[in-house]
């Protein structure tokens, strides 16, 4: 019996995402929970689980196109079952869809419950031919055409006809996956050099500095980080990106952000010598050997604490409800820059933890970000957020609202500059903070306050002691 598994919303309220890759071909055996495509999502790159054990049919879309939620993606050879396996639930159970009358399977969570690492078996061919084994060298393989949802039928005879078996898939983790489509990388052009030939990070930032044509001979210069285009003319003046996924998103939620909630935007330079001083002395300490505590650490613990005596900050504005959301938790949205574009996700209740654990909270995101293993659900439920610019030189600026969110702060980079200290000129480290808020929930008394209060644990630590 056939099966016919499309595309399930995947927890987000998303109607689209991208198939960055598949893992299996026709003729594969799989199980239950096993990891057989990577989809991209406008937040995240996701393992999306197989639903069902059995022999894959038919691949109704190749990998590179945005399939929408309900569309058949994949079909399955399931024997003579009479119904989907049922699936062990959990709390992160999403449900797949289905079509009406037939029964719902289960897709649990976004990962394989079966060991990674392995490649899938292929079922024998009609005479005895065996697939091609994975160490194979990797073919070109024609594209798996489109099918429409009117023309799949969710039970068809065993041996209806099914598409041609794809190519040997070269061996990568979901990560290098991920940036390899996003440089336009064919990692079946790329040499592996891990472990039996897997293809890292390296291998292909190696094969764009191989590959990259030399500007001179174009006439022109080429970005070897450039995105895959389209070109006009064979000069490459100009490529063009098709605008999807995160970047999409990232685009509508700025424009609504812009439009929608009334920005203002305050600017506090301050003396943090003090607050370097403090990091300094935490760093020679043994009892914080190790901890990782930084600027920006320092920086979200004094949000939290000032968070507490301006609560409208940490506050949203519910226009259909016509009400106006109070917060009693900080989840802290730290601005992350990514291979993939922007991405925000949040440290979930952050005015509970104390320095140590903000530190760890923080490398933890940031590698997650970096990687691109960061979770649908970690980039989502932030209810105020941080963005670092000092990290690229610059000094200030004016932040845009996250989405949802009543203020973001803008902490720019330390510089030693002259300043006024006891009365005197001393050569000092000065931050310039930026605070972007929504004027319809924080009033200009309000957000002043609320930044007056970072700025003045920043320049004097010891003064949080009169705050709490």
């Amino acid at each position: 019996m056939i099966k016919v598994f499309k595309l399930p919303d995947l927890g987000e309220g998303l109607t689209e995402s991208e198939i960055v890759a598949w893992l299996v071909a026709p003729g594969d055996e799989v199980t239950l929970n096993q990891h057989i495509a990577d989809v991209e999502t406008a937040k995240a790159v996701v393992e999306l689980p197989s639903p069902f054990a059995g022999v894959v049919s038919v691949l109704h879309q190749p990998a590179g196109v945005v399939v929408h939620v309900g569309e058949p993606i994949v079909s399955f050879d399931i024997g003579g079952a009479a119904e989907p396996i049922a699936m062990a639930p959990t709390d992160a159970a999403i449900p797949a869809a289905a079509p009406a009358g037939q029964r719902e399977a289960n897709l649990v969570g976004y990962g394989p419950a079966v060991e990674r690492g392995g490649h899938p078996q292929r079922r024998a061919r009609a005479g005895g031919a065996e697939s091609a084994p994975a160490a194979a060298a990797p073919t070109t393989a024609s594209p798996v055409p489109a099918v429409t949802p009117s023309a799949v039928s969710t039970d068809q005879p065993a041996g209806a006809p099914v598409s041609a078996p794809l190519a040997e898939r070269p061996r990568s983790t979901p990560p290098v996956r991920a940036l390899a489509r996003d440089l336009g990388i064919d990692l079946s052009t790329v040499t592996g050099t891990g472990k039996d030939g897997l293809i890292t990070r390296d291998d292909v930032r190696a094969h764009i500095t191989e590959s990259v044509p030399t500007p001179a001979l174009h006439g022109t210069h080429v970005s070897p980080t450039a995105a895959p285009a389209t070109s006009r003319g064979d000069d490459l003046r100009e490529t063009r990106t098709p605008i999807k996924s995160l970047r999409k998103l990232t685009a509508a939620a700025m424009v609504q952000s812009a439009f929608t909630a009334p920005h203002v935007t305050e600017f506090l330079t301050i003396d943090v010598t003090p607050t370097v001083e403090l990091l300094d002395s935490l760093r020679s300490d043994r009892q914080f050997e190790g901890a990782g505590i930084g600027i920006l650490t320092v920086v979200a613990k004094a949000l939290c604490l000032a968070v507490g005596r301006t609560p409208s900050v940490n506050t949203r504005w519910d226009e259909p409800a016509g009400e106006i959301v109070q917060f009693h938790h900080v989840n802290l949205g730290i601005a992350a820059a990514t291979p993939r574009g922007l991405l925000v996700p949040n440290i979930v209740d952050a005015d509970r933890l104390d320095l140590r654990g903000l530190a760890a909270a923080l490398a933890e995101l940031t590698t997650a970000a970096r990687s691109g293993t960061t979770t649908p659900a970690a980039l989502s439920g932030g209810t105020i957020t941080i963005t670092n610019i000092g990290v690229f030189g610059i000094d200030a600026g004016t932040p845009i609202l996250n989405p949802g969110e009543a203020a973001i702060l803008a902490m720019g980079a330390i510089r030693s500059q002259p300043w006024e200290f006891r009365g005197e000129v001393a050569l000092r480290k000065v931050l310039t903070l930026s605070l972007s808020f929504d004027h319809r929930l924080v009033d200009g008394e309000q957000g002043s306050r609320f930044l007056a209060d970072i700025g003045t644990i920043l320049a004097d630590p010891a003064r949080v002691l009169t705050m709490v």
